[in-house]
């Protein structure tokens, strides 16, 4: 069986992040780690995240003043010191043994939440124990509107902020590297927050519609997230529907490959929502500018999904700590070098458009690391 408590050096004395996505090779099984870091068949998607943000370039202004620059942004009220959260990864324990509560800390001390997923094999009401602020509970729609709504109920009785349906997954794309490495976290995980219910199957997925997220929003004792949104069209319908925060994803390009890149949909995604939602957005966000790039085009924050993952296996608590110490300060410096002193002072004005340096290396934005993790993948 893989190994599911990799060592770890626990510490949180990385420098840069190019430090803990060495640290989490080192660490990480390689089927592990190609769950973690890997996408769906060719990977053209994975790519193509890191490639778009590539194209994106930033325009500085000097002489505006920013020697206070304030990095804070909100989820439906709830406050974030800074504009990233940590997005749903329901296999927390696969990367380290402290899993869910450790990333639940990091967070919550960081003055930001993380996005609690389903699959987790920590229990709601034990992971809402190590959050000091309150936490968006990440759910799949495994089954019917009942017993949705029975799980939304529980974790509005715990205390969580949001619950944040994913809608992107009606089946589970092809990942090629889960494939050839005969590995799925899901085998080796309880699955207390699924229930013992033998008719909760992934069939209720597929047969999920919007006639049944209409109904579960209209029920729902919490204000709903709906992530996977890639399209005016489907970002229309999540309005109309009653979300309150339109998530735009491809699934960190585990999903449907040949997709366009999060960050290429946004501004399309920001026109047809037109202010009646709030926006956030994951899929190949790992550096500070990356994250200050989707601010100026319209999202409110931005989730971290492998580098969330790469700092737990790096460092547990720990590692996830200092990574989003090391985004708060690489978030800051880059905002102060576009002479923005807040959040909503960034817009598309402070983006250019500019030719990818190298669009071939989805690792990019750590060159000296991405022939090693290329190695791992053969």
């Amino acid at each position: 069986m893989t190994q599911l408590v990799p060592s770890s050096a626990d510490n949180g004395s990385f420098s840069v992040t190019r430090q803990i996505f060495d640290e989490a090779q080192r660490n990480l099984p390689k089927p592990i780690w190609d769950y973690l870091s890997g996408g769906s068949e060719s990977e053209l998607t994975l790519r193509r995240n890191r490639q778009a943000l590539d194209g994106i370039g930033l325009r500085p202004r000097v002489l505006r003043n920013v020697q206070s620059v304030d990095t804070a942004t909100s989820l439906l009220g709830l406050p974030l010191s800074l504009p990233v959260f940590l997005a749903p990864i329901g296999s927390l324990g696969v990367l380290h043994r402290a899993g869910a509560p450790a990333s639940a800390r990091a967070a919550t001390s960081a003055g930001t939440t993380l996005f609690f997923g389903v699959h987790s094999e920590t229990p709601l009401d034990e992971v809402v124990r190590h959050a000091s602020s309150p936490l968006v509970f990440q759910l799949y729609l495994r089954g019917d509107r009942e017993w949705a709504l029975a799980i939304i109920e529980r974790a509005a009785k715990l205390g969580f902020h949001a619950v944040c349906i994913t809608v992107d997954l009606p089946v589970v794309g092809r990942r090629e590297r889960d494939i050839l490495n005969r590995f799925s976290p899901l085998t080796v995980l309880d699955r207390p927050n699924l229930g013992a219910d033998p008719t909760v199957t992934d069939g209720h997925l597929a047969r999920a519609d919007w006639g049944l997220i209409v109904e579960i929003i209209a029920a729902s004792p919490l204000p709903v997230i709906l992530k996977g949104i890639q399209g005016a069209e489907d970002a229309v319908l999540a309005v109309e529907a009653g979300a309150k925060v339109v998530y735009v994803s491809n699934h960190g390009g585990r999903q449907l490959d040949h997709a366009a890149s999060s960050i290429e949909i946004l501004p399309e995604v920001v026109a047809a929502v037109a202010g009646r939602a709030e926006i956030v957005i994951d899929s190949g966000f790992v550096r500070g500018s990356d994250i200050v790039k989707a601010l100026a085009l319209g999202a409110r924050a931005v989730g971290l999904g492998k580098l969330h993952g790469w700092a737990l296996a790096a460092g547990g608590e720990q590692g996830v700590r200092r990574m989003l110490d090391i985004l708060r300060e690489e978030v800051r410096g880059v905002m102060s070098l576009l002479g923005a002193t807040s959040v909503g002072e960034l817009s598309p004005a402070s983006l250019r458009s500019v030719v990818p340096v190298d669009a071939s290396r989805p690792y990019q934005p750590f060159p000296d690391l991405d022939s090693v993790a290329r190695g791992r993948q053969a």
